[in-house]
């Protein structure tokens, strides 16, 4: 494998242990509490309501479930009329928690709280067969249509995102900081010994002229390793074996010591990069989740960016990770065992670094072909249509070989379809994206023709993959729009997808499917 140089400040923050203080999520969410020895769901509430838990204590509401795995709820987009509203936007969404923390569940023999299946991290958590970007573009856009597996009514659209692949003299430098929980909460085979695993085996991977500091957090926040390049890796390796877990964990000004230490070593040329692995609940020294979000806004617009890996199980805070990782300019992993490891920071490493930043996409569709849409997944990071060319508004990003995938279920007037032009456009798809720390934005665009709907033999592989993942999600969430999916259905639809699986994901996957029953 080649080694690649990578610019990355990467921050492993620590968790609070169950009593201490927290910030509160914002928005109307719903949180869940889930006991994982026993799969069973406890209190939840709305915001304002404090239910039997208690709520937050600086966001005037919301529940504290202290102890257990929380989810913020949503619901799932209902059909839009296009007579209504013809045009869907919606912010990228390249995380992959979800699907990681489904598996965690599954392999123990938890139940599925539908509050944590986010469809759109089940479909990005795989890499899918897309054509790579041409010429000077960093992105590259695809599409396909075809009839609903689980609704043969309806029909049902692919959008496929790929960003470009780097090669190796085309890859920055890296300068990493981790800042790593060494409390107590730690002190599991699956969270530190863990996380120093992985942070020994991505050593290996780096160029000798990448650098590594390494901060250390508990009761105190202290500075372990001074910036060290990683031809002194014996040294770097050193330190990371000699991290153990005890004491209280202290928030501190840890995050802040993160943003202090990528700063010192900041570069315009390099991938700056703040990585928060997590165990549970965490206090940052911050007096809110308004204020943290605040602080990753404003290091991601000076080019440092954010990525979240949680561990373990039993205080994991996944709706307040994926807060942080969406203001912060980055992605969101859950790490349940080694081979998850392996595929965050070796397997899909290039995509620490973006190509393509504040990306978004737009699908306008024809009121005289397209009755009514559902875009499935991406709940949370539905957008104004008016916030599509405004450059202002952030938006996810991109890293390098990724691949983003989102499905619409459409509702097709077959008269008006049986009269159209076989190249009348039943829908645009418009994305725009900005190249690494630019202020303006670029557009691709791709038409969707009539001909694409009743051509029947065009559907590629990757069409029923995603089709597959996306009846899983929406089973394992029991959605009211499943229609007619079922594990039998799903599995068939995986397995059609089974030909292109680089590291053996997808067939895991329909592994984890088989084990349930019928």
């Amino acid at each position: 494998m080649k080694k690649n140089s990578i610019i990355i400040g990467l921050a492993v923050i620590s968790l609070l242990t169950v009593g201490c203080n927290t910030g509160g999520l914002e928005d109307e969410s719903y949180v869940y509490e889930i006991d994982p020895n026993t799969g069973v769901t406890g209190a939840t509430g709305a915001k304002g309501d404090k239910g039997d838990k208690g709520g937050y204590p600086n966001d005037g509401g919301g529940i504290f479930a202290q102890g257990g795995d929380r989810f913020g709820e949503f619901a799932d987009n209902p059909f839009v009329k296009t007579s209504q509203q013809s045009v869907s936007t919606f912010s990228v969404d390249a995380d992959g928690a979800s699907y990681a923390i489904m598996r965690r569940y599954k392999n123990n023999g938890w139940n599925i709280e539908p509050a944590s299946v986010r469809i759109e991290e089940f479909l990005n958590y795989f890499t899918f067969d897309y054509a790579s970007p041409n010429g000077s573009e960093t992105i590259a856009i695809n599409a396909e249509v075809g009839e609903c597996p689980w609704n043969k009514e309806h029909q049902l659209l692919r959008l496929g995102i790929k960003g470009k692949e780097l090669k190796a003299n085309e890859t920055p430098r890296a300068n990493y900081v981790f800042l790593i929980d060494v409390s107590g909460s730690m002190n599991s085979n699956d969270k530190l010994p863990l996380l120093k695993t992985g942070l020994s085996t991505l050593v290996d991977q780096l160029n000798v002229d990448d650098r590594i500091s390494i901060i250390t957090y508990s009761g105190e926040v202290e500075k372990l390793l001074e910036s060290t390049p990683v031809k002194d890796a014996a040294k770097i390796k050193s330190c990371i074996s000699k991290l153990s877990a005890s004491g209280c964990t202290a928030g501190g000004q840890a995050m802040q010591m993160a943003y202090d230490e990528a700063l010192a070593n900041y570069d315009p040329s390099y991938n700056n990069r703040v990585i928060m692995g997590t165990d549970g609940d965490f206090n940052v020294g911050v007096t809110s989740d308004n204020a943290l979000v605040e602080m990753v806004e404003n290091y991601a617009k000076k080019g440092i960016y954010m990525t979240c890996l949680g561990f373990g199980s039993g205080n994991l805070n996944d709706a307040m990770m994926e807060k942080i990782s969406n203001a912060g300019n980055g992605t969101y992993h859950y790490i349940d065992c080694e081979d998850e490891m392996m595929k965050v920071f070796v397997h899909e490493r290039e995509r620490f670094v973006s190509v393509a930043n504040d990306s978004k996409c737009q699908v306008t569709f024809n009121k005289d072909i397209v009755s009514e849409y559902r875009l499935i997944g991406y709940e949370n990071r539905v957008m104004n249509s008016e916030d599509f060319e405004d450059d202002k508004k952030d938006a996810g990003e991109i890293g390098a070989g990724q691949t983003i995938t989102a499905l619409y279920e459409l509702v097709i007037d077959n008269g008006a379809l049986k009269h159209a032009d076989a190249n009348k456009a039943f829908a645009t798809f418009d994305f725009r994206y900005k190249k690494s720390l630019q202020s303006e934005s670029q557009p691709l665009q791709l038409k969707l023709t009539a001909n694409q709907i009743t051509d029947k033999n065009s559907r590629s592989n990757e069409y029923y993959f995603a089709a597959g993942v996306a009846a899983y999600g929406m089973i394992l969430r029991n959605s009211p729009y499943k229609g007619n999916a079922d594990l039998n259905l799903a599995k068939k639809l995986v397995k059609t997808g089974l030909s292109f699986d680089p590291h053996g994901y997808r067939a895991e996957l329909l592994k984890l499917m088989e084990g349930e029953k019928e």
